[in-house]
């Protein structure tokens, strides 16, 4: 074909792409339900826990080895399925499988108490959930998807992971959750969230795997007793704070980045593919600008500690670690 000079398309060839700013703020500590000042056009990641009143000091109480506790189911690969093969790869058959494995937990301290979620890890009550969520209680009370009410204790802490894990007493016959295998998730991949935001029990979202090896910042015990007295959470993005001062203590993990609704309450809870297996647990949401927790919600960016960095730690936790 015969091009002339009027063929020519004088926008050829085209202008490059347009390339999005890259977020500007990130990371905190759980925030109190009571309201926050508003600090100006800066974006909060929020833990979510609902935090009623603040739970300092990071005490160690009622810390017993743990003895006896049934094995860890865990799936090597990201193939092995817990859901009904009728339902596999469905959001209905996922909810079904690992519901009855995920708890709502319930801390209370002479300051105030806190909602959170958490993970049956075994048959007779261990369950994986944030430090941030018992941090500092002196009781801990859980409730499973049936309705039934425990008492728990502290095992072991690890505030640089956001972890702890939980024994409820007397308990038995409990379905555990399958834990999966974190490093083999890619980017889009479904995924389900289930806990308890806002106390609503059982919560169940969707979403997909939105990016991997996202750096989350956050106080640890010590910062959390710099919680400033209208209830916000400090947390520390580029060599600023905000909220407050961080304190002297920080930590800072790899995290799984969700697109799946988290709201405060979720910490601690499931995420899990589409077989069934958990492959995080869930732990802080990026919160609109200004918000504080008595009116933040999803805006589509979650985070999750990564499963391999909860069953890498389960030793050190069962030990009664309380870092």
């Amino acid at each position: 074909m015969d091009m002339t000079e009027s063929n020519v398309n004088p926008e050829w060839p085209p202008p490059p792409a347009y390339q999005p700013q890259q977020p500007t703020a990130l990371l905190a500590e759980p925030v109190s339900r009571r309201r926050t000042k508003r600090r100006g056009p800066v974006a909060l990641l929020t833990a979510v826990a609902i935090v009623a009143a603040a739970i300092g000091g990071g005490t160690a109480y009622g810390i017993q080895e743990l003895t006896g506790g049934d094995p860890v189911a865990t799936s090597s690969s990201t193939s092995t399925t817990v859901v009904p093969s009728s339902q596999k790869g469905t959001v209905a058959g996922v909810a079904k499988a690992v519901s009855p494995s995920i708890v709502e937990i319930d801390a209370t301290s002479n300051a105030g108490s806190s909602t959170g979620s958490g993970v049956i890890i075994t048959s007779d009550g261990e369950i994986v959930t944030n430090n941030h969520v018992v941090s500092g209680a002196s009781r801990i009370t859980v409730t499973t998807s049936d309705g039934k009410e425990y008492t728990a204790r502290v095992v072991g802490t690890d505030s640089g992971k956001d972890l702890a894990l939980i024994k409820l007493e007397n308990a038995s016959g409990l379905k555990a959750a399958t834990l999966g295998d974190s490093d083999g998730v890619q980017v889009g991949d479904q995924v389900v969230a289930i806990g308890s935001p806002e106390g609503l029990t059982g919560t169940v979202t969707s979403g997909i795997v939105s990016a991997l090896n996202r750096d989350v910042t956050v106080s640890t015990g010590d910062g959390q007793q710099q919680r400033q007295p209208d209830g916000g959470w400090p947390f520390e993005f580029g060599g600023r704070e905000f909220n407050g001062d961080t304190g002297s203590s920080t930590t800072t993990y790899k995290a799984i980045q969700t697109d799946a609704s988290l709201n405060p309450g979720n910490s601690g809870g499931a995420l899990i593919d589409m077989n069934g297996n958990v492959i995080g647990i869930n732990s802080a949401m990026y919160s609109a600008s200004g918000s504080s927790s008595a009116d933040a919600g999803s805006v589509g960016l979650g985070f999750a500690i990564p499963i391999d960095t909860v069953k890498a730690d389960l030793a050190k936790l069962r030990a009664g670690a309380t870092d």
